[in-house]
């Protein structure tokens, strides 16, 4: 259970941090998940869920982008939850969730996830509390069932300052190639980051059975660097191995 996070973690990197060899060893560890990942998705045994949580702005798209560089298109893929449709929200809130979670031997990476149903649907009051909490029992539970049938995930959230945010916002105004990026209703969105840090708190300690990692983001080679870091040391601790040669039957 982490406590207050938004007070207790920075969102910039350490002043002791070397810009230059962390980017350096940035691409060291893209080269490791390269490596790795070529290994997992011939031996078809385990897979990898990446999950990005963050608000508007704080670089999930960029994560995804620099980290997952180098590998096999092959064998990643990328999964954004937007707001339910209305075929989506006539199942259950886990059935979109769940159709998308990768198969053995492959990455996903889900640009925000089944958290989602447990952020705006409370601050808007679209479920109370009651439902608030029987989600996040079926969620430690899905999570649950998916590592022991040899999925392994890693949760990442996103951490950036609201002064960081409204500078994203600002510039997405101004660069004629991140306009595509500007909607409205991020800034309405912005306007409740009170209430959502609050609900980000409920889900950091209500759903930690699979730990989640808060990542500094401000500044994206540190954000970068940190992902790929831990990507990389849980593809070295699995036990990935290629596959021996089929014996052919004789004639």
């Amino acid at each position: 259970m982490m406590k207050n996070v938004f007070k207790t973690i920075p969102t910039i990197p350490p002043k002791s941090l070397n810009k230059k060899k962390a980017k350096k060893k940035t691409e060291e560890y893209i080269s490791i998940i390269r490596e790795r990942q070529h290994i997992l998705y011939a031996q078809s045994k385990y897979s990898l869920l990446i999950i990005f949580q963050g608000t508007d702005a704080s670089g999930k798209d960029g994560a995804t982008k620099t980290v997952f560089s180098s590998v096999n298109p092959q064998g990643v893929s990328v999964t954004c939850f937007k707001r339910p449709s209305a075929l989506e929200l006539s199942y259950d809130f886990l059935w979109r969730t769940h159709r998308e979670v990768p198969p053995r031997g492959m990455i996903k990476v889900f640009n925000r996830s089944q958290y989602e149903d447990v952020l705006s649907p409370v601050i808007d009051g679209v479920i109370d509390t009651k439902e608030m909490k029987r989600r996040f029992d079926h969620i430690n539970n899905f999570e649950r069932v998916l590592e022991e049938g040899g999925t392994k995930i890693l949760k990442f959230y996103l951490h950036i300052s609201e002064d960081e945010q409204k500078a994203r916002f600002e510039e997405r105004l101004v660069n004629p190639l991140k306009f595509w990026k500007f909607s409205p209703s991020d800034a309405e969105t912005a306007k409740k980051w009170p209430e959502y840090k609050k609900q980000y708190q409920r889900i950091f300690d209500e759903c930690d059975d699979i730990p989640w990692n808060i990542i500094p983001s401000d500044k994206n080679w540190y954000k970068e660097y940190l992902i790929a870091k831990k990507v990389a040391e849980t593809l070295l601790a699995l036990d990935l191995k290629f596959p021996n040669l089929i014996p052919q039957p004789k004639k």
